[in-house]
């Protein structure tokens, strides 16, 4: 997660802050609020999303990125970063019947195989000391997850800031720019094809894997943060 402290406001006691404060009632810091989404990694479609407060953490929101998707509708794959490797987020991922592409941490351990999450989350853990985090992310298909932080950007790009300062309106104004992305979406992408990878040093071409027609969620949590303006001062 990537968020910045709050603005200070200068501690001189005379001058030009002193009268600002006198007339204005003075600066007040920035409130930032997290975004959370969970994009359909075949259409680019953002198919839930949740907006919080700062203090709110990434893992708890799994469970309700998941809720937001039709329980008629399969979930093939849930991707996400190693910050939702906990016991609530693969029981949820399972719950839905769908395969987790979760990284375990560096000093994870094995967990009670009493549920059908910590069962996966185990099977998840013993090729990835066997061979390794990164060969383990290269077979996985873990990196396909830049998806939904491109999606992130993406939704930066409308506005960093927030025009409402209500809590309400401006989850309001969230969504509306989701819907907006959204459409954007439905115009049209572009289509990419690999059609081969290349060697490095001979020059040569081998195929690439067929990663199939799977449908697969990514989600990125809170990567960057909204800031909502404090109250705006005339200039002097």
């Amino acid at each position: 997660m990537k968020a910045s402290g709050l603005r200070r406001v200068s501690k001189q006691s005379g001058g030009l802050f002193a009268r600002r404060r006198r007339k204005h009632g003075g600066t007040k810091r920035r409130i930032w609020r997290k975004i959370h989404i969970g994009i359909d990694e075949k259409s680019l479609e953002i198919r839930a999303a949740k907006f919080t407060t700062s203090d709110m953490g990434d893992a708890p929101m799994l469970p309700e990125l998941l809720d937001q998707i039709p329980p008629d509708q399969e979930i093939a794959s849930v991707t996400a970063d190693g910050a939702f490797d906990t016991r609530k987020c693969h029981d949820a991922i399972a719950a839905r019947g769908a395969a987790a592409i979760i990284p375990p941490r560096k000093n994870a351990k094995p967990w009670t195989p009493d549920t059908a999450g910590a069962i996966a989350r185990n099977d998840i853990l013993r090729p990835s000391r066997r061979v390794g985090r990164t060969i383990w992310r290269r077979w996985s298909g873990y990196h396909r997850r830049g998806r939904a932080e491109t999606k992130m950007h993406c939704v930066k790009l409308l506005r960093q800031r927030l025009s409402a300062r209500d809590f309400d309106r401006q989850v309001a104004e969230f969504q509306l720019r989701v819907a907006v992305r959204n459409g954007f979406t439905a115009l049209g992408i572009p289509v990419t094809e690999v059609v081969g990878r290349g060697c490095l040093g001979k020059g040569l071409l081998r195929p690439s894997a067929d990663l199939g027609n799977r449908v697969l969620l990514c989600v990125s949590s809170a990567h960057e943060d909204l800031a909502t303006p404090g109250r705006l001062e005339r200039p002097t």
